[in-house]
């Protein structure tokens, strides 16, 4: 069984190798990294690991392209070579790497096609590091997309560290995603609920970055805020 682990980058010269060697310490998947013209030598870090060009690989884009349209070139770079499981995750060690063993099993053992890593299950919060604000702001925004979109059964549509299964990339066809900051995660999950595969979650520990810059702006929240309705009222995908 072939897994992609995509990773987005921009300016993470901090953290690419610590992320780096723990994924590969606890899986064997492969790694795909999205570098967005990093400029702080995030590339020549990737470059320079020994498993470069075996398990890790790298597409160097031209400019700050996105959250979004990163994740999408690279679910299609691994649908076009054959993988079958899918990750997103962050590369600034928000997301524990230990986890990758739990999300496969959860896709195998329970036949789901994806699982969304939540910091909310059950009415708790896993998140180390916020402050009040900041957990406010992600609540709040659950609570918002949920209602809208009628997917009151999920804790956590903006989590960012999730799997899924080939099928479900080939089905939402990926061109069609509108979306590209935060609210690409939202659509997701929409996009494929409304195509009636089976979307699990489990619980995860959120870490608040150690190094480096939160990618997290007004716009991105704002076009968050705005998707929702759209995909509500003008969606005929």
């Amino acid at each position: 069984m072939k897994i992609l682990i995509v990773v987005p980058t921009y300016n993470e010269v901090q953290n690419i190798d610590k992320i780096l060697t723990k994924i590969l310490s606890i899986s064997n998947a492969d790694i795909l990294i999205i570098d967005d013209n990093s400029t702080d030598g995030t590339k020549e870090k990737i470059k320079n690991n020994p498993q470069f060009n075996q398990r890790i690989h790298l597409i160097e884009r031209t400019a700050k392209l996105g959250l979004g349209t990163a994740y999408v070139t690279g679910f299609k770079w691994g649908l076009s070579r054959q993988y079958q499981i899918f990750f997103e995750m962050d590369a600034d060690l928000s997301h524990d790497p230990q986890e990758i063993p739990n999300f496969i099993k959860k896709l195998e053992e329970n036949r789901f096609d994806m699982v969304v890593g939540s910091r909310y299950m059950n009415g708790t919060i896993s998140v180390v590091g916020w402050d009040f604000r900041r957990l406010l702001i992600s609540k709040f925004g659950n609570w918002y997309a949920s209602t809208i979109l009628n997917l009151k059964q999920f804790s956590d549509l903006t989590s960012g560290y999730r799997c899924y299964k080939r099928e479900v990339l080939e089905k939402i066809n990926l061109d069609n995603i509108k979306s590209n900051g935060y609210a690409f995660q939202i659509e997701m999950v929409y996009r494929t609920y409304k195509k009636h595969f089976k979307i699990s979650e489990i619980p995860i520990i959120f870490y608040e970055r150690e190094s480096g810059g939160s990618k997290m702006s007004g716009k991105i929240a704002r076009e968050a805020a705005v998707m929702v309705w759209k995909l509500k009222f003008f969606d005929n995908s």
